[in-house]
């Protein structure tokens, strides 16, 4: 009989857990760059262009890399392969492209994880020779990834390389 009343506690909790859990999340960094909005944009919407300004390049400079499709537009897709640990790997693809708005992307990552999030680079005028530029990503947390989610933080943890990230790009643009 105790070993039914541990049986139905655990469940319990998991049923519990999974109830409180965060279900979506949703990171997100900017930064101003000192260049107009329209020769921000025609960079940021190559994703070939993210191997110079990203921080996962940095990590793993030779991680394989292949492209289907025409760059800049919907439907392309950039793949990557990669072992280390904060690289993984997975799929991006291009699924909305608003000229001087936003890039929007469907990432698909398969290890360390699968998971589906959706990304999104957005350009904002700042006066007539600046550009605010917010890279982020949003998605669902499933059963029980979300229950993972209470002990880790992805804002801490994405936050940073979208920081890094866009710090790069500001230095490579405003050369």
């Amino acid at each position: 009989m105790t070993v039914i009343y541990i049986i139905a506690a655990i469940i319990a909790l998991f049923i519990i857990l999974a109830a409180i859990a965060p279900k979506k999340y949703n990171v997100s960094r900017s930064i101003v760059i000192n260049k107009p909005l329209g020769e921000v944009f025609d960079y940021i919407k190559y994703v070939k262009n993210q191997n110079f300004w990203g921080p996962w390049n940095q990590r793993d400079p030779g991680m394989k890399q292949t492209y289907t499709g025409e760059d800049g537009t919907v439907g392309f897709i950039s793949a990557w392969e990669s072992d280390h640990k904060q690289v993984g790997s997975g799929e991006q693809e291009i699924i909305n492209v608003e000229k001087n708005v936003k890039m929007e992307t469907e990432l698909r990552f398969l290890k360390p994880w699968k998971s589906v999030s959706q990304g999104y680079i957005e350009t904002h005028p700042e006066g007539d020779q600046a550009t605010k530029v917010v890279w982020g990503f949003h998605g669902t947390n499933k059963i029980p990834i979300n229950i993972m989610m209470l002990f880790f933080n992805m804002d801490k943890a994405v936050g940073k390389d979208f920081e890094q990230g866009l710090a790069n790009l500001k230095s490579i643009l405003e050369k």
